[in-house]
């Protein structure tokens, strides 16, 4: 009974990819996921429920006339994620469902204004397979590979539908009115048995907004960098050093290029702590360092995982 144990702590604990994100026209680029493309074993289910709050600068649109913007927004994010056998590899599938409360207050060309939010953000799908290191895997087959980790290189493309609350007169909203694609690659290095260096290297892709405030808003492509430093503590305990850096995304609204050019990064810190066999629990941490433009905020998020076959 022990054995089995540490097998489903092991299996919640590095399963779950939590993909945050805050009602902020560029927060796509600014995640910070570790984990994103350790598998689990075949047929394994995963349930999450999260909670963010994040202060500060974060809903800036460089393209809006907003200034002295200071916004405390609460996120809740329920996610479902199955592990799937395709063509003979390690594939997951994650669904989230984004619920999004807060008020912004800022200068609108002078004249100060706030803004209440309270509606469900944009849906998200994302599919990751493992290209090489993690063919499909039986409990025993993970086990092994948690005893002895090799190098993963997988795949992934996310989704992000347009089924947000979105109000065209309004400058701020929670649902961004258009489709955005992320693909991406992601590579695993074990640097010993217990510590992992993950890498993540994406571009996030976006149709236009023909409802932004009577115009039309276009975003130029985002390509987005992560990196996290892995330690293992026990089967199932880990913990991280997260970065990331992004750049691009330069929008035009009716026509005018803006000069909105993003060049920045954030880090953070993830732990995540498994209990009672299939249960676990998450925290994390994260504030911008370089924010040459958009939002300049700090997060921190907790989450409940629960695992099954």
């Amino acid at each position: 009974m022990r054995t089995q144990g540490i097998r489903w702590t092991t299996v919640v604990a590095t399963t779950v990819v939590m993909t945050f994100h805050i009602c902020v026209p560029n927060a796509w680029a600014q995640e910070l996921a570790p984990r994103a493309y350790w598998p689990s074993p075949n047929g394994t289910n995963v349930f999450v429920a999260g909670y963010q709050y994040t202060a500060g600068d974060i809903v800036t649109d460089p393209s809006l006339p907003l200034t002295g913007v200071d916004s405390k927004i609460h996120y809740a994010l329920l996610t479902y994620q199955r592990t799937l056998n395709l063509f003979a590899r390690t594939a997951i599938v994650q669904v989230n469902l984004p619920y999004t409360s807060g008020l912004t207050q800022g200068f609108v060309e002078g004249e100060f204004r706030t803004r209440e939010i309270a509606t469900m953000a944009d849906l998200r799908v994302r599919l990751a397979v493992n290209l090489r290191g993690a063919p499909t895997l039986d409990g025993k087959g993970f086990q092994e590979l948690r005893a002895n980790p090799r190098t993963i290189v997988g795949a992934s493309i996310l989704v992000q539908p347009p089924t947000g609350g979105y109000e065209p007169d309004k400058l701020i909203n929670a649902g961004t009115n258009r489709w955005a694609i992320k693909p991406a690659v992601g590579v695993i290095w074990p640097i010993r048995p217990t510590w992992l260096l993950e890498l993540e290297l994406g571009t996030w892709l976006f149709t236009e907004n023909d409802e932004f405030l009577g115009t039309t808003r276009e975003q130029a492509p985002i390509v987005s960098g992560e990196f996290h430093l892995v330690k293992r503590i026990r089967p199932g305990f880990w913990a991280s050093l997260d970065a990331n850096l992004y750049g691009g995304g330069r929008t035009t609204v009716g026509g005018v290029v803006r000069s909105d050019l993003l060049r920045n990064s954030r880090i953070g810190a993830t732990v995540l702590f498994p209990f009672k066999l299939q249960h676990a629990v998450r925290f994390s941490y994260s504030a911008g360092v370089v924010t040459q433009s958009g939002g300049d905020f700090q997060s921190v998020s907790a989450s409940y995982i629960f695992a099954w076959r």
